[in-house]
């Protein structure tokens, strides 16, 4: 079989033979091609994803938060929110996942989450999942959706990642990131993707991403985020996309007070 002479090939030729080697984009991805997650019960319980069976009555206030993102972002036509803090701790991760949870217990809202701090990835450990791939290698499109997202029930499904990525900020605003996500919504073609991203006073890499979602929560947390922070992260977001709201997470409050 001849060998094609890549040197006399055009430089259109070439972006387009590499896209074709580096990624295999076809049709919509059947949702049953996805390996289903394995969740860890002591995992789960320990990191409080109250959302996942329902078995605290704190799951209320997810279900409260995930309804009205859903209102705000159907009234707009929004697919995409970050997840963000302005330091470590303050339970972003926590939030992401227990949102996530949420909407998939919405029956006509398909959901994604995806582990994109990529310098100290939480997702995978929180749920202990075991057999996580390479977040940095799916961006880079060099594994597929069904190689790195594990499917909960019919309408959630998770991509955690199995460890760090070098030049994380550098990936998050790659063209080749854009190109994978636009691929990702058109084979899965969700209702609501969920960033689980990095703290923002940390590092550039939440910056770096920014412009790849439609909205953003900022999760502070009670007695460790102080206002000036908090300040500083709301301009900063609202500067580069829309700011759904504050969410002050660890604070001391009794869900029965007004349970049923």
């Amino acid at each position: 079989m001849e060998r094609e002479n890549v040197s006399t090939l055009s430089p259109d030729a070439l972006k387009d033979k590499d896209r074709m080697l580096t990624s295999r984009f076809h049709g919509l991805l059947a949702w049953s091609e996805l390996s289903p997650l394995k969740l860890d019960p002591d995992a789960i319980t320990r990191n409080r994803i109250v959302t996942a069976n329902r078995s605290d009555a704190s799951h209320v206030a997810f279900d409260m938060m995930r309804t009205k993102l859903l209102q705000t972002m159907r009234q707009n036509n929004w697919k995409s929110v970050a997840i963000t803090s302005p330091t470590p701790a303050c339970g972003k991760t926590f939030t992401a996942l227990n949102l996530a949870f949420s909407f998939g217990n919405q029956q006509d809202c398909r959901t994604l989450l995806l582990d994109l701090d990529l310098r100290r990835p939480q997702v995978g450990k929180s749920l202990g999942v075991r057999n996580a791939a390479s977040m940095e290698s799916f961006l880079r499109g060099e594994i597929e959706i069904d190689d790195i997202f594990l499917r909960h029930g019919d309408n959630l499904a998770i991509a955690a990642n199995s460890s760090p990525a070098h030049y994380s900020a550098e990936l998050l605003q790659s063209s080749t990131t854009v190109d994978v996500l636009a691929n990702l919504n058109r084979r899965v073609n969700p209702d609501i993707v969920l960033f689980d991203l990095p703290p923002m006073l940390s590092t550039d890499d939440t910056l770096a991403f920014l412009p790849n979602v439609d909205c953003v929560v900022l999760i502070a947390a009670a007695e460790q985020s102080t206002l000036n922070e908090i300040d500083i992260c709301e301009q900063t977001l609202s500067e580069k996309t829309n700011v759904l709201g504050v969410v002050l997470n660890k604070c001391q409050f009794s869900a029965e007070r007004y349970g049923y």
